[in-house]
């Protein structure tokens, strides 16, 4: 048994099969993928990795099967695979999964395959466990594959808090002993047994104020959008492998990036903090529906269609359309009167941070600094939005 000292969670002990998993290659390159990305570039103590998340993941994990008399070889899956269960993430994380899940087609939770290949099968059947079993846990399927991926997963309780403590603000708050002392199943569904709808309701307002401040500010998404596109432009423009490119760090990604010419301008704005800035900044009801629900190929295409029309170089225009405001964490099962209710049903409360999440939705169109304004009025006719309402506040919020 070895304890590991983390800044969360205290000291976390580790033994068989957990302990075996940390020492490959696979794990150990989560050490150099940071859990926030773009985000570092607002909040500069938010350096913290996947390796180090993965960690509390699966001593969330542990304690919920703990609690719910999970043991045995059921349990050494649960554990294997909440440590495992972002050994799939690509460079910089989620900035680059959409990229990956369109070249590769599958999403990070995806890893079967990468369970084979990789020495990870080599740990898990020595302990003899599945690596069916555990990629499947992870891509949350089954009873048990909600305690790894679900509305009430170890995942969730892991990063909102550690998000929150590495950024420095007070939003990710929430009680995890609570959380997991009152975890049980109804039917096969992970709930929350009878009292929890405040506890259940935290949660929520702690991912809601963590969206508005800290995972969806427009500093980050804007470096986002720079970092998709070179990275695309670095995969149509040089023989890099999809395959290569998803398993890369992101070091190795930045280095790829200054290597290569076409982006290496990209590479040197997002490692000096000079990004673009916003042109247009609005609101969900001034959007029409099909740039809403565009795809990416249709984003692609209005880019290049504003570009033109404001007589700037393509790759001067980025557009950003977040999905249609979601909160699948709402619909986490609660019993209240002794009854298994949705969350959203039972609390007035949820169903007001859920209209927040559709106030608080914005489109994006960003450009160099020099740009700005003919990418504004070029955007506000090719895209149909109103003149009202759709410019930017200020370009810098507070200290950043």
């Amino acid at each position: 048994m070895h304890a590991i000292k983390d800044s969360v969670h205290d000291y976390i002990e580790v033994s068989g099969v957990v302990a075996d998993l940390l020492d490959t290659a696979a794990m150990q390159r989560l050490r150099h993928i940071k859990q926030l990305s773009t985000v570092r570039l607002v909040y500069p103590s938010a350096n913290h990795t996947r390796f180090e998340h993965s960690l509390g993941v699966y001593h969330l994990a542990r304690r919920a099967c703990r609690h719910l008399d999970i043991e045995g070889s059921r349990a050494e899956a649960v554990q294997a695979a909440a440590v495992l269960h972002d050994v799939g993430h690509g460079p910089y994380g989620h900035q680059t999964e959409g990229i990956i899940e369109r070249r590769l087609g599958r999403h990070h939770d995806e890893v079967h395959d990468l369970l084979e290949e990789t020495a990870l099968a080599d740990v898990l059947e020595s302990h003899g466990i599945s690596t069916t079993v555990v990629a499947d846990l992870i891509d949350g399927q089954g009873k048990l594959g909600q305690l790894v991926s679900g509305e009430l997963d170890a995942d969730r309780m892991d990063y909102l808090v550690r998000d929150a403590h590495h950024s420095g603000v007070p939003y990710g708050t929430i009680d995890q002993a609570r959380l997991l002392r009152a975890l049980t199943f109804i039917d096969g569904d992970l709930a929350l047994a009878e009292g929890n709808l405040a506890t259940a309701e935290s949660m929520l307002v702690a991912r809601a104020l963590m969206n508005a401040t800290v995972y969806r500010h427009h500093v980050p998404r804007i470096a986002g959008e720079m970092l998709e596109s070179a990275c695309e432009r670095l995969l149509d423009g040089t023989d890099l492998d999809a395959e290569r490119f998803a398993r890369m760090t992101d070091d190795e990604l930045v280095a790829a990036l200054r290597d290569h010419e076409p982006t290496a301008e990209d590479a040197a704005r997002l490692a000096e903090r000079d990004l673009y800035k916003r042109a247009v900044w609005a609101e969900l009801d001034d959007v029409p529906d099909g740039i809403v629900d565009a795809g990416h190929a249709d984003e692609r295409e209005a880019e290049r269609a504003v570009a033109e029309a404001a007589g700037v170089p393509e790759r001067a225009v980025l557009l950003d359309v977040p999905g249609r405001p979601a909160m699948p964490e709402s619909s986490t099962r609660v019993v209240v009167n002794g009854e298994v209710r949705r969350l959203r049903d039972a609390s007035p409360l949820v169903q007001g941070l859920q209209a927040a999440s559709t106030v608080q939705w914005r489109l994006g169109v960003y450009a160099p600094e020099e740009h700005v304004e003919p990418v504004r009025e070029a955007a506000l006719d090719t895209l149909d939005l109103p003149s009202s309402g759709t410019r930017p506040s200020g370009d810098r919020e507070a200290f950043v």
